[in-house]
C-alpha cells in the first residue's frame, strides 16, 4: 500500500523525466505516457480536444454507446431501449433502472434531460452536435423533457435519418452529468462549467481525481458502474511530449503504455519480449487548411498547386512509416461512403504552371501555424521544403496543440497544419464540418472546419450535405458521401494528407486496452495487468 501511495504522490507532484528513477507501476494502476497538452477542459459540454474527449469517454456514461466489447455496434448506454416516431421527429428513451452516479445518487431521466439542455445552453464548441437537430437555448427545455423518472423524450425539428440522430447521442452530447452536484457548483449562471473543467459528476467506469495541465490526469475506478467494476483500479495519464522519453519509460517499466512513439522507435521495440506493439487504423484526418480570407489562398489554382507540393508518399514511406497512410479525402477508411482516391502526388512542375496561371510565377511568402510536437512538426518541415521548390516560402509558427486549436477556432492564421477527429461514428460528422458552412460571418452560430477556414461553402455542396444526412436508404446515402468527397478533392481549401495507423506500445503484461477508430471509442475499463 505504501508503494502505491508513493507512486501516485510522485505522479501528481510533477512530470516524469526521461530518466527512469521510480518504482515499477503498481499492479492495480495503468500508467499511460502520451502528449496531453491539447486539453482545455474536461467538462463533457466543453471538452473538444483529442485527449479530453478520450478521458470524458471513460468518465461519463452516455445515452447511446459503441461499447468496448464491440466498437462497431451502436447500443444503448444509459438508455435501455428507445422508440422513434413514424415521422422521425420524436425519440423516447427508456433508461436502465438502478443506475447510480459515482456519488451514490440514482441516475434519472431528469439528469439526462438536464445534461442535454445544459449542452445546448452553454453553447460551447461541441454544442452544434445536437444543435443541428433544431435544439436552441430558447426551445431546448420544451424539446427535451423527463416524462417520468426513467423516460426521456427528445423532439427534433429536422429531417435527419434516425440512425444518424441516435449516433449523435453516442457523442459527447449524450454524456449524462449529475444535475444536483453540478448545480451545487454553479457560479454566475455557468451551470457548473468552471467546476466541471477539473472535476466530474459522472456515472461512468472512472471518476476524475485530478488534472494537472501539462503534467498528468488521474482517474479512479467506480465499482458501481452498470457494467461492473473496471479491471484496473487507477489510471494515470502522464504528459510526456518527447517520444524518446516515452520509449525509455516504457522499456524500464515506469509506464505501461506509450502512445506517441516514432516509426524507428516502434521498429526497434519489435524484438523486445517485454513489449507488445498493437496497430489499428485510426479515423483522424491530418490536413492543411488554407484560410480563404487570404486572396492568394482563395485562388482555386493556388489551392491545386499547393496540393501538388506535398510529398505524401515520401513522408508515408520514411518518418511516418507504419504510423500513417496517404489519404486525401475527408471521410476516413472505415466510415460509410469512404473512398480511397489519392490523385495528388508531389509534382513541382505542374504546381509551377498552376501558380503562374494564378498570377504568382515566383510564388509568395506565407505563415503556417502547427503543433510544436512530433510528428506534425516533422510534417510541417517537409511541407515547407517541398513548397519552397515552387517559390512558396513558408514561415512555420510552432505552438502547443491547445494554442493551435485556439487560433484555428478564431480563424487566426493563414495556413495551419492540424488534425481532425470524428465526433461519432457516422459520415455526417466529417461531412458537416468539411463540406458545410452556410454562414461565414464572424458571429455565425455554427463554426465547423469550413468556417474556421473562412470558406463560404457553395450552396450546391451545402444542399448535398443536407440531403445525405436525411437519406434513410443506406446505399443512396453512401453514394452521396462519395460524391461529396470527389467534389472537395477538386475544389476546396483543404490539403488532406494522411489517415493514422494507431500504434500502441505496451508492456506485455497489459491486457485488453481497447482503442477503436478514434479517441472516442478508446476504453480503459477492461484493462488488466
Amino acid at each position: 500500500m505504501n508503494r502505491i501511495l508513493l507512486f501516485v504522490i510522485c505522479v501528481l507532484a510533477g512530470p516524469l523525466s526521461g530518466v527512469a528513477t521510480q518504482a515499477k507501476t503498481p499492479d492495480d494502476t495503468l500508467v499511460i505516457a502520451r502528449q496531453i497538452d491539447d486539453i482545455l477542459s474536461l467538462d463533457p459540454a466543453e471538452a473538444y480536444e483529442f485527449t479530453g474527449m478520450e478521458v470524458v469517454n471513460n468518465v461519463y456514461d452516455r445515452l447511446m454507446r459503441f461499447e468496448a466489447e464491440d466498437t462497431s455496434k451502436l447500443v444503448g448506454g444509459v438508455a435501455e431501449s428507445w422508440i422513434v416516431s413514424a415521422d422521425g421527429k420524436v425519440f423516447t428513451f427508456k433508461l436502465r433502472p438502478n443506475q447510480t452516479f459515482q456519488s451514490g445518487a440514482p441516475l434519472t431521466a431528469e439528469d439526462a434531460a438536464f445534461s442535454l439542455q445544459r449542452f445546448v445552453i452553454l453553447n460551447k464548441p461541441p454544442s452544434f452536435l445536437i444543435g443541428q437537430l433544431g435544439l436552441t437555448k430558447d426551445n431546448v427545455k420544451e424539446m427535451v423533457t423527463a416524462v417520468d423518472p426513467l423516460t426521456l423524450q427528445v423532439k427534433i425539428s429536422v429531417d435527419y435519418a434516425p440512425s444518424l440522430v441516435l449516433r449523435l447521442f453516442s457523442s459527447l452530447a449524450g454524456s449524462v452529468v449529475e444535475k444536483k452536484v453540478v448545480l451545487e457548483h454553479e457560479k454566475d449562471g455557468d451551470l457548473g462549467n468552471a467546476w466541471l473543467r477539473t472535476h466530474s459528476a459522472a456515472s461512468g467506469p472512472f471518476g476524475l481525481v485530478a488534472w494537472r495541465p501539462n503534467q498528468s490526469i488521474t482517474l479512479e475506478s467506480f465499482a458501481g458502474y452498470r457494467l461492473g467494476a473496471p479491471g484496473i483500479k487507477r489510471v494515470v495519464i502522464q504528459h510526456v511530449p518527447e517520444p524518446a522519453s516515452q520509449r525509455l519509460l516504457l522499456e524500464s517499466g515506469d509506464v505501461d503504455i506509450a502512445r506517441d512513439l516514432t516509426a524507428d522507435q516502434l521498429v526497434n521495440l519489435e524484438n523486445n519480449k517485454d513489449i507488445v506493439i498493437n496497430r489499428s487504423l485510426g479515423a483522424d484526418t491530418w490536413y492543411l487548411a488554407l484560410n480563404q480570407s487570404d486572396a492568394r489562398l482563395a485562388n482555386p489554382k493556388v489551392q491545386q498547386a499547393m496540393k501538388y507540393l506535398v510529398d505524401y508518399d515520401g513522408m508515408a514511406n520514411s518518418f511516418l512509416k507504419n504510423r500513417f497512410q496517404v489519404h486525401q479525402t475527408f471521410l476516413p477508411v472505415g466510415f460509410l461512403g469512404a473512398i480511397v482516391d489519392n490523385p495528388y502526388k508531389l509534382d513541382v512542375a505542374k504546381a509551377k504552371v498552376l501558380l503562374a496561371e494564378a498570377g504568382y510565377p515566383n510564388g509568395f511568402e506565407i505563415s503556417m501555424v502547427t503543433y510544436n510536437s512530433s510528428p506534425m512538426a516533422d510534417i510541417a518541415q517537409s511541407v515547407q521544403q517541398t513548397m519552397a521548390m515552387a517559390g512558396i516560402k513558408i514561415d512555420i509558427v510552432s505552438v502547443e496543440q491547445r494554442q493551435a486549436l485556439t487560433r484555428m477556432r478564431a480563424r487566426d492564421y493563414q495556413m495551419i497544419a492540424v488534425r481532425w477527429g470524428p465526433d461519432y461514428l457516422d459520415p455526417h460528422t466529417n461531412a458537416h464540418t468539411f463540406a458545410y458552412n452556410r454562414d461565414n460571418s464572424d458571429n455565425a452560430k455554427e463554426k465547423p472546419v469550413a468556417w474556421r477556414a473562412s470558406w463560404a461553402v457553395p450552396d450546391e455542396i451545402n444542399k448535398l450535405q443536407d440531403l445525405a444526412a436525411q437519406e434513410r436508404d443506406t446505399g443512396k446515402r453512401e453514394a452521396m458521401y462519395k460524391d461529396l468527397q470527389q467534389r472537395l478533392l477538386k475544389d476546396s481549401p483543404f490539403v488532406i494528407m494522411f489517415q493514422p495507423i494507431f500504434s500502441v506500445a505496451q508492456r506485455s503484461n497489459v491486457k485488453n486496452f481497447v482503442f477503436g477508430l478514434n479517441f472516442d471509442v478508446t476504453y480503459y475499463r477492461r484493462v488488466t495487468k
